[in-house]
């Protein structure tokens, strides 16, 4: 994932260092230019990674932002071969259907968590205006990325109906993250999860999610390997690689590594 605007974030989720009311010295620009983009895909490319996403802080973008980032993604449809993500918030049917025909193939929108438990972690949005979101991905013919963080609070029966509200969603490719406490944030005191609740929890997606791609994503960085071996034996089947928005992920490099002994392949 390529952070392509960062920070000045209106709204309220209190695990995001992005926010503007929360104080994280986080890095802040409206949007990232071209080139750098390019450069950021081929070194990816070069590295045997196959999705790339541009994903922007805020609530939306507007048409005239959107218009920047559309002309990104067709250099990158002309320029590589690597598969389109996008993660721009809460947009409708035309704004799906710009995307789809600069090059975008698959879209994300993170539920977070259970329903009845969003409102305790976010009020300026809904779950109903993710799924608004989700639908209209879905009909302007793009596939949906949409999972969420453990570890902000919520019990083992948020996490379950969480699984089944992705499942009956029906999407594509389910993101789950650690939650990394980030000091500036209301949650930056939560206590950290242990590896055997993070194990059990990917392995209660897969019986839940039986084909959807499970992909482990930002916080597995401080888990051990046996450990992440262990949740590639036990449901998990995708890995964002590299660094996440406002945190360090594992190296690439480690990372193949790590598939290599699990008996895994790219």
């Amino acid at each position: 994932i390529i952070s392509a605007r960062s920070g000045r974030c209106p709204e309220d989720c209190k695990w995001c260092a992005q926010a503007t009311r929360h104080h994280t010295g986080c890095a802040t620009y409206n949007a990232i230019d071209a080139e750098e983009v390019m450069q950021a895909a081929a070194m990816n490319e070069q590295a045997g990674i196959k999705r790339l996403s541009l994903v922007t802080s805020g609530r939306s973008v507007t048409d005239k932002d959107l218009q920047h980032f559309l002309d990104i993604y067709r250099r990158l449809s002309k320029e590589t071969g690597l598969y389109l993500c996008a993660s721009m918030g809460l947009l409708g049917r035309s704004q799906m259907k710009a995307l789809r025909e600069a090059g975008v193939k698959r879209y994300h929108c993170n539920m977070e968590t259970s329903e009845r438990f969003f409102p305790t972690l976010c009020t300026s949005h809904t779950p109903q205006d993710k799924r608004d979101t989700i639908q209209a991905a879905r009909a302007e013919g793009l596939e949906v990325c949409s999972g969420g963080i453990i570890g902000m609070g919520e019990s083992i029966e948020d996490r379950i109906e969480f699984a089944i509200e992705l499942r009956s969603l029906g999407v594509d490719s389910v993101p789950i993250n650690i939650l990394n406490p980030i000091k500036g944030t209301p949650l930056e005191d939560t206590p950290l999860i242990g590896e055997s609740e993070v194990i059990r929890t990917a392995a209660i997606f897969r019986f839940i999610l039986p084909t959807q791609v499970l992909r482990f994503a930002g916080g597995r960085a401080r888990l051990g390997t046996e450990a992440m071996k262990r949740m590639l034996h036990g449901g998990i089947n995708g890995v964002l690689m590299g660094d996440m928005l406002t945190s360090i992920g594992n190296k690439v490099e480690e990372d193949r590594v790590m598939f290599k002994e699990a008996g895994m392949h790219l």
